[in-house]
């Protein structure tokens, strides 16, 4: 299978550049989502169905009964200015593939070439389905509060699905390195958002009014403390502010300190506690003499790594990628929608390095990759669909 990767490797990476130079925003991903369709009916013998999600789109291919492995891809970009300078650069201005959603896209189309030839050599073989699940808005919720795997769900995308596998680039990792880890390998994601209230005044007379900038500096030391002094260090979490605002003149205390963050964790009876946590750091305010408003935003719950499937996924890469370029480790503190899909059925997600000297982290301006790691992807995902349906995985 790696060797078949490689020979459409040169189609992968045109697709890769031609989604990168017109990315598409969450539940946007209209031109990304035509260019699924149109390869998908140009690799012949797939079931199409459009709009799922909204702009999702899905393919079958196979024996029309018996189980069925569903692949994910996620196609949406970012609102991030490019600053890569590269031939293929984004032609929208302010919006970016900036995580990788391109390439996920791209390798899904090559494992569809893959499984498509796989099915036309040795069909009399397969005893089961693979569900090609190309997915708008892993990056942000519509206005009605979701995100792109549910609606996909929602539109029954996933119904009858036995396991769903998926990659991840990963742009500080080796290029062709599999990282996989059983359990909890992504977190889960939650914001909130909080308002600390005084009386405000002039800033020569701090001592005649409740001022919430003081009011903060005691919150904000205990919201640092609660991953080290309010849960075990043996768990894994993260309490961060990523903006606060307060008052307008270097003489005039505000009313009001407006705050935000994000909350991580791996487990889910961690993830509670930490919400009460947070809370109980902004309810200092009333012992100091303000008030408080807060608001919790659920986000994505962790994303959890089928030991099954996972180990699919892991000894397929052991051989087509080589021993030497398969570890295991958890992929991070970030959160991942796919959690959402293997909550519905058994599902197991990998990392793939695309290292690329001179680029950035995700989620930033010059975020780039190894283009040349995306076969090893498709192949992994390939002969891991194939093996399914042939009966042949533990």
């Amino acid at each position: 299978m790696i060797n078949k990767a490689k020979a459409i490797e040169e189609e992968i990476i045109r697709l890769r550049r031609e989604i990168h130079q017109h990315p598409e925003l969450g539940f946007q991903e209209f031109r990304t989502a035509q260019l699924v369709a149109d390869t998908l009916q140009e690799i012949g013998g797939i079931d199409i169905q459009t709009e799922v999600g909204r702009t999702g789109v899905v393919g079958r291919i196979g024996t029309g009964d018996g189980p069925t492995i569903g692949i994910r891809a996620d196609m949406d970009a970012l609102p991030i200015h490019e600053q890569v300078d590269v031939p293929f650069k984004s032609q929208n201005d302010g919006v970016m593939h900036a995580c990788g959603h391109d390439a996920h896209t791209a390798i899904l189309l090559g494992v569809a070439h893959l499984l498509r030839q796989s099915f036309a050599d040795e069909g009399e073989k397969w005893r089961g389905n693979v569900r090609f699940l190309f997915q708008p808005s892993e990056e942000q919720w519509g206005e009605d509060g979701i995100s792109g795997a549910t609606a996909m769900i929602q539109d029954n995308a996933l119904e009858n699905v036995d396991a769903v596998i998926a990659l991840h680039t990963s742009s500080l990792s080796p290029s062709g390195q599999c990282s996989f880890w059983d359990g909890p390998t992504l977190a889960a994601a939650d914001m909130f958002d909080a308002w600390i209230r005084g009386d405000g005044g002039h800033g020569a007379y701090p001592h005649q009014g409740i001022d919430p900038n003081f009011i903060l500096s005691t919150v904000l030391s205990n919201l640092y403390a609660i991953p080290s002094r309010y849960i075990s260090p043996l768990e894994t979490n993260v309490v961060s502010v990523g903006a606060i605002h307060a008052g307008q003149a270097p003489n005039v205390i505000p009313k009001e300190v407006y705050v935000n963050g994000t909350i991580r964790s791996m487990d889910q009876s961690i993830r509670k506690k930490l919400w009460a946590e947070v809370e109980r750091a902004f309810s200092l305010a009333e012992s100091l003499g303000g008030s408080y408003e807060f608001k919790l935003r659920k986000g994505y719950p962790p994303t959890i790594n089928d030991a099954r499937v996972n180990g699919w996924m892991r000894q397929v890469a052991r051989e087509v990628a080589g021993e030497g370029q398969v570890i295991d480790a958890p992929m991070g503190m970030a959160g991942e929608d796919f959690s959402i899909m293997s909550q519905k059925a058994p599902g197991a997600m990998f990392s793939l390095g695309c290292y690329t000297p001179g680029g950035g982290g995700h989620h930033t301006p010059l975020f780039d990759i190894d283009e040349k790691a995306l076969h090893v992807g498709a192949a992994v995902l390939a002969e891991t669909a194939r093996r399914f349906v042939k009966g042949e995985l533990g």
